[in-house]
C-alpha cells in the first residue's frame, strides 16, 4: 500500500506546486488568480476585531494574515472551522440559503478549509475537508467527508501533466476489450470524435495526429484548482477528488467522484444521486446519475442518464441514451440508446443509434474463442429481443430485431429492417427482410418523431439523423434487393436443377429482379437461402422474399419523394426542368454513420486526410468541419434522393409523365403507411389477452383510451392529408 509520511507541522496548505514545476517570478497561486472569477474583487486581510470574533467563535488559522474577505463579511456567520493557507471569502450575510426546501444559512461551520476561494453567500456546513477548490457564488456544500484537488488533476481528460510518465495517462478502450481501439476522452468529446479515433485504426497520421491534438488542447501545468460553479448543491456525499463542477450541479449521497468534469448549467443541469461511484470520466450536460451507479473510464453524452444501479466502464454513452441496472463494458454507443434491465449484458460493440436492448439479453459474448478481440458492430435501430444471445463477432444492417433466441453462431446480416428468428425445430436461421415496414409500422414511424422529441439538448454539437430513411439506410435497401434479387435467382435455377456455373452475379440479379416483378406464386414456391450470413453449414432461410423486394422498392420511392419535396418546400424552384437541373447527379453509393451524422464516405476521406496532414488542427476546427459537413448533407439527402428515384426507376432520364406517375405512387406508399401504422397499434387493442385484465371495456377504455385516441395515429393521418394535398398541387400546377 502507499506510505503514510510525516510532514513538517505548517505543511497543510503549502507548496501546492512543488518549487520545480515554478515558472520563474511566480507564487504557487498564479493558476488559482488566472481561473477564479472573483480576481477583480477588493480583497482585504481582517481587522483585529474580526479576528478576535473569528476566534470566540472557536475558528483558528495557521496564519489569519492569510484569509481575506470583501467589505461584506459577517464574522459571525463563521464558526468552529480550521482554515489553511490563503482562503479567500466572497461576501458573507446573515442570510439563508434554500434548494429543494433544505434551508441553510449563508456562512461556514464545522469544517476544514485548505487554500480555496469562496464565491458570495455560500454555505458551507460540515465539509471535514476542502482543500484547493474555487467554489462559485451561492453554493451549498453541506456534510462532505472529503473534497479536494491535487496538483496534477486532470479532471477526467486524458492527457498528462508536467513530470508525468505515459503510465499514467487515462485511456477509454471502446468498441473492443483488447484495447486496440482505444481512445482519449477529453470534455467536449462527442460520438462522432471517438468513432473516427477508434475505426481507422490503419490510418497512422489520424492516429498520431489525434493524440497531439487532444494533449495540446489542455494546458499540461501543475497547479489547477478544482471548480465549482455557481449556485451548486453538493450534499451528504463523502469523497470528491479532483472534480470540475459546472453551474447549477446538484450532486446528493455521492459515494466517491474522482477525476471527472461534470459539466452542467442553467438551461441544462446535471444531477448526480444516492451511491453513484464515478471515476475517470466526463459528463455531459443535463444528465443524471443516480441510485447506486458506478462508472469508470467512461463519457456520458448531453441529456443521458445512469440509473438504478448501472454499471458502465470503458464505454461512450451518447446523446439522448439511458442505461439502468445493468453492465456495460468496452461499447461505443450512439445517440439515443436506451438499455433499462438488470439482466442484460452489453460488451465490446459500436451500436450506431436508436436501438434498445431488452431484458436478458447477452451482446458479445466471447465465449466462442479463446480471444478477447472480436467485436459487434450493429447499425441504426438494433434490437435483439428478449434474452436474445449473440456471439462475437458479428455485424447487422440498420434496423435489425432479433427475436428471443441463443444465436449459436457469428452473424453478418446485410439485410436491413429485418426479423431474424434462430428456428431450433428446423435447424434453421430465418430472416425476414423489410419486418418493420410489412408488420411494425407504428414503431418505424414514430422513431423519428420520438427520438426528435426526446431530444432535449440546449447545445447540439453531435448532429444526429433522426430519419429511419436516410442515405445510408437506403443505400442498404439499394444492396438488399440485389441480394434478394441475386439469392432467388440461385433459388429458381436450383428449382429447375440448372447449374449457376458462368453465370456472373450482375446475370444472376438481373434474372432475380424478373423472376420477383413477376408472379408472386412463382418466387413464393421457391425456397430462397442467404449467404454469407452465419457462420455455420445450417441453412439461412429468405422469409417472404417477395413481399420484402417490393417493400424495399415502396421505401425507395418513399424516402425519395418525400426528400424532394421537402427539397421544393425549401428552395426556390420554377418548375420541373429547374429540379432536375438542380438536383441531377450520380448516386452517392457509401455513407458513413459518424457518431449519428450521416456522411458521404469520401467527406469522411478528406476529414481524415486533413487532420492527418495538421490542415485540421484542433477539435474546434474538427466540429466546425463537422457543422460544415452537415450544412453540406442537407443539399446531399435531396440530391441523393433523387438519385435513388432515378435508379429506382431504371432510367438515365426522368421524363414529367414519370415523374407524375412516382408522386401519384408515392401518395399510395404514404396512404400504406398511414393504414399500417393504424394496423400494427391496432393488434394491441383487439388482442384478447390484453382484454383479459380488464372488467369489462369500459375499464379498458377508461385505462388506455381507444386507438382513435392516439395522438401518433392522429398526427400520421394529418401528415398523410398533407402529403397527398401538396402532390395534388404539383400536378395541378402543371
Amino acid at each position: 500500500m502507499d506510505s503514510v509520511s510525516i510532514l513538517p507541522a505548517g505543511s497543510i496548505g503549502k507548496d501546492f506546486i512543488s518549487a520545480e514545476y515554478l515558472p520563474e517570478g511566480k507564487d504557487e497561486y498564479y493558476l488559482r488568480n488566472l481561473q477564479s472569477s472573483d480576481s477583480g474583487k477588493q480583497w482585504r486581510q481582517l481587522r483585529a476585531d474580526e479576528v478576535e470574533r473569528l476566534v470566540k467563535n472557536n475558528n483558528s488559522s495557521d496564519n489569519w494574515d492569510d484569509i481575506l474577505v470583501t467589505d461584506q463579511f459577517d464574522p459571525n456567520q463563521i464558526q468552529n472551522n480550521e482554515f489553511y493557507g490563503r482562503v479567500r471569502i466572497g461576501s458573507v450575510q446573515n442570510a439563508i440559503l434554500e434548494h429543494h426546501e433544505l434551508k441553510l444559512p449563508i456562512g461556514i461551520t464545522n469544517s476544514m478549509i485548505i487554500s480555496s476561494d469562496i464565491g458570495d453567500n455560500v454555505a458551507i456546513h460540515s465539509v471535514r475537508y476542502l482543500a484547493h477548490y474555487i467554489i462559485g457564488d451561492r453554493c451549498i456544500l453541506a456534510n462532505i467527508d472529503e473534497m479536494h484537488t491535487t496538483n496534477h488533476a486532470k479532471f477526467g481528460n486524458g492527457i498528462i501533466k508536467q513530470g508525468e510518465s505515459e503510465k499514467v495517462r487515462v485511456w477509454l478502450d471502446i468498441m473492443n476489450e483488447a484495447g486496440c481501439r482505444r481512445v482519449l476522452p477529453f470534455d467536449g468529446m462527442i460520438p462522432a470524435d471517438a468513432y473516427i479515433w477508434a475505426k481507422y485504426r490503419d490510418d497512422q497520421a489520424l492516429q498520431k495526429r489525434l493524440l497531439e491534438i487532444t494533449q495540446q488542447q489542455f494546458d499540461d501545468r501543475r497547479g489547477y484548482y478544482g471548480v465549482v460553479g455557481e449556485q451548486c448543491v453538493i450534499k451528504n456525499s463523502r469523497i470528491l477528488k479532483d472534480v470540475k463542477i459546472g453551474s447549477h450541479c446538484y450532486i446528493k449521497g455521492s459515494n466517491k467522484l474522482k477525476n471527472l468534469t461534470i459539466n452542467s448549467s442553467e438551461a441544462e443541469p446535471t444531477q448526480i444521486g444516492e451511491g453513484t461511484e464515478a471515476v475517470n470520466g466526463i459528463i455531459g450536460y443535463g444528465c443524471h446519475v443516480f441510485y447506486g451507479c458506478k462508472a469508470v473510464r467512461f463519457i456520458l453524452g448531453d441529456n443521458s442518464n445512469l440509473k438504478y444501479g448501472a454499471r458502465l466502464i470503458n464505454s461512450f454513452l451518447g446523446d439522448n441514451s439511458t442505461i439502468s441496472c445493468c453492465e456495460v463494458l468496452n461499447n461505443l454507443i450512439f445517440p439515443a440508446h436506451e438499455q433499462h434491465h438488470n439482466n442484460s449484458f452489453l460488451i465490446a460493440s459500436v451500436l450506431k443509434g436508436q436501438s434498445n436492448i431488452a431484458a436478458g439479453a447477452t451482446i458479445g459474448s466471447n465465449h466462442n474463442s479463446r480471444a478477447n478481440d472480436n467485436e459487434i458492430e450493429a447499425g441504426r435501430g438494433f434490437w435483439p429481443g428478449l434474452c436474445s444471445s449473440i456471439k462475437h463477432s458479428c455485424r447487422f444492417a440498420s434496423f435489425t430485431l432479433l427475436s428471443k433466441a441463443d444465436y449459436p453462431a457469428e452473424l453478418d446480416i446485410p439485410l436491413p429492417f429485418s426479423l431474424l428468428n434462430n428456428n431450433v425445430s428446423a435447424d434453421q436461421l430465418e430472416v425476414m427482410p423489410a419486418f418493420w415496414w410489412l408488420y411494425n409500422m407504428y414503431a418505424l414511424a414514430r422513431n423519428s418523431w420520438k427520438f426528435n422529441s426526446r431530444d432535449k439538448r440546449a447545445n447540439k454539437i453531435q448532429h444526429i439523423e433522426f430519419d429511419s430513411l436516410a442515405p445510408d439506410t437506403v443505400e442498404e435497401l439499394f444492396q438488399g434487393r440485389s441480394l434478394l434479387a441475386l439469392w432467388t435467382a440461385k433459388a429458381w435455377l436450383k428449382s429447375k436443377n440448372e447449374s449457376i456455373a458462368g453465370k456472373s452475379d450482375e446475370t444472376l440479379i438481373t434474372q432475380g429482379r424478373q423472376l420477383l416483378n413477376g408472379p408472386r406464386d412463382l418466387v413464393k414456391a421457391l425456397e430462397i437461402l442467404g449467404e454469407h450470413m452465419e457462420k455455420s453449414k445450417r441453412k439461412v432461410v429468405i422469409v417472404k422474399a417477395y413481399n420484402a423486394y417490393h417493400a424495399y422498392g415502396d421505401m425507395i420511392l418513399h424516402y425519395a419523394i418525400k426528400n424532394l419535396l421537402d427539397y421544393l418546400n425549401k428552395n426556390n424552384v420554377k418548375d420541373f426542368s429547374d429540379m432536375v437541373e438542380k438536383l441531377h447527379c450520380q448516386r452517392e453509393h457509401k455513407w458513413i454513420n459518424i457518431g449519428g451524422q450521416i456522411i458521404a464516405e469520401k467527406d469522411v476521406d478528406a476529414l481524415r486526410a486533413d487532420i492527418g496532414s495538421g490542415k485540421l488542427n484542433s477539435w474546434k476546427v474538427i466540429h466546425t468541419r463537422y457543422d460544415m459537413l452537415w450544412e453540406k448533407y442537407q443539399l446531399q439527402k435531396h440530391q441523393h434522393a433523387f438519385a435513388s428515384l432515378y435508379d429506382l426507376l431504371e432510367t438515365k432520364t426522368l421524363a414529367i409523365e414519370q415523374w407524375y406517375e412516382a408522386l401519384k405512387k408515392a401518395v399510395l406508399v404514404q396512404e400504406f403507411v398511414s393504414e399500417q401504422v393504424y394496423i400494427s397499434r391496432k393488434k394491441d387493442y383487439d388482442n384478447p389477452f390484453r382484454q383479459a385484465t380488464f372488467r369489462n371495456t369500459d375499464e379498458m377504455i377508461a385505462a388506455i383510451g381507444t386507438i382513435d385516441d392516439n395522438s401518433f395515429i392522429k398526427q400520421v393521418r394529418d401528415e398523410t392529408e398533407a402529403f397527398k394535398k401538396q402532390i395534388a398541387d404539383i400536378i395541378e400546377r402543371s
